[in-house]
């Protein structure tokens, strides 16, 4: 049983919950030797390396996958997921699905995801930017999910820890907000901030526009990290 854990702050609540929970401490403690950024789990997933992990939208995708109805959902703005404005164009390595979705949006100029983008924005303001979820809430109504709980085996564990977890509420203790305020250089307010705006639970709608992303992305080859400098 190995988990792997993107480590950004969107996926905060999360930790918390599998911190808390009832698992064994050598679950616990191998998450922190697992943690990445979403394209490197997408491919040590790929690779049996990991069992599962929160991957990219756009990877969960393949058949080979067990999805649950888990995600990084935005139901309309996203703040860390953005396109700077007149800048040259620029994938992120770290992203596919934010990639892809440049793309399939039109938006041309630099990707940035994660606390990277949340830092940027707090920095420079809401109109240096392009947010992505914000627009594909504009032009199609319906959220997006940017990643999906995936898994290849232990599947009644992972199905266990989801459906707690999305029935509660998780309080993020200040001890841990400090933590993660110092190493990430944002502040406590401004992660709690940024926190309302990301969700967990994939609904229809949430289904009806991964679909939807997923056809546009076909059309397109699915070539979400072409010209990855």
């Amino acid at each position: 049983m190995i988990f792997g854990k993107i480590d950004y702050l969107n996926l905060l609540p999360f930790h918390v919950f599998l911190k808390r929970s009832n698992l064994q401490n050598s679950f616990k403690k191998s998450i922190e030797f697992k943690k990445d950024v979403p394209s490197k789990l997408n491919r040590a997933l790929y690779r049996k390396k990991i069992d599962s992990a929160v991957i990219s939208s756009i990877e969960s995708r393949r058949k080979k996958y067990k999805k649950l109805d888990m995600g990084i959902v935005a139901k309309k703005q996203v703040i860390s997921v953005l396109v700077r404005k007149n800048s040259n164009f620029l994938l992120d390595p770290a992203s596919m699905t934010s990639n892809m979705l440049s793309k399939v949006l039109g938006l041309k100029g630099e990707v940035i995801i994660g606390d990277n983008a949340l830092k940027a924005y707090l920095k420079d303001g809401k109109e240096s930017f392009y947010d992505m979820g914000e627009i594909w809430n504009k032009r199609m109504n319906l959220p997006f999910v940017f990643a999906r709980f995936c898994y290849t085996k232990n599947g009644k564990l992972y199905k266990n820890l989801v459906k707690k977890f999305l029935s509660q509420k998780i309080k993020i203790p200040q001890y841990i907000l400090k933590n993660y305020s110092k190493s990430r250089a944002i502040s406590p307010n401004d992660i709690k901030w940024y926190l309302n705006y990301i969700t967990y639970k994939i609904n229809k709608k949430e289904k009806m526009a991964l679909k939807i992303f997923l056809q546009k992305a076909r059309m397109m080859n699915f070539n979400p990290n072409q010209n990855v400098k």
